[in-house]
């Protein structure tokens, strides 16, 4: 039997609007939604924002869309100190994906974005922070019935996967 996209639940909040989506799986505990956010919100601040209010705390992102500020933070190994670099020129999201855990007892979200300049060249890491201008669609999997947390790790230097 093939599988059914359902869109459910509509809502439009303050700096996004969603849908969850149900498929036609007889047994499926991953909830879905499909984001649109809002001209010229932070996609950071928003994500964090939808996570804690549906309660997401394991989970994974993707989507794409187009940005004018965009600030990534890269991790030199050998200091284990993070560099941020802030980009402002509009740009398109070639891709964004990342995953969601716990910390502290919050949505921690670990995000990596590739976005191209108009001359075509590319630009990525992990994302630090954007601001959306023009338009941004995620998709969001609330792996429900699973726990993943982070702790810091001294040798990296990175707060990693605990289980």
């Amino acid at each position: 039997m093939p599988k059914i996209a359902i869109f459910t639940d509509t809502k439009t909040i303050d700096m996004y609007q969603f849908t969850k989506v149900k498929t036609g799986d007889l047994v499926d505990i991953n909830d879905r939604y499909i984001l649109s956010l809002d001209n010229h919100v932070s996609i950071m601040e928003t994500l964090a924002d939808f996570c804690k209010k549906k309660k997401i705390t394991c989970g994974t992102i993707s989507g794409l869309g187009a940005i004018n500020c965009a600030t990534f933070r890269f991790l030199d190994p050998a200091t284990k100190q993070y560099v941020d670099k802030t980009f402002e020129e509009q740009m398109e999201i070639t891709n964004l994906t990342g995953n969601i855990s716990e910390k502290d007892g919050t949505p921690y979200l670990h995000v990596h974005i590739t976005a191209s300049r108009r001359d075509y060249t590319c630009i990525g890491g992990h994302l630090l922070d954007a601001r959306i201008n023009g338009a941004c669609e995620l998709l969001v999997e609330d792996f429900a019935m699973t726990f993943a947390g982070r702790q810091p790790d001294p040798e990296t230097g990175l707060n990693l996967y605990k289980f």
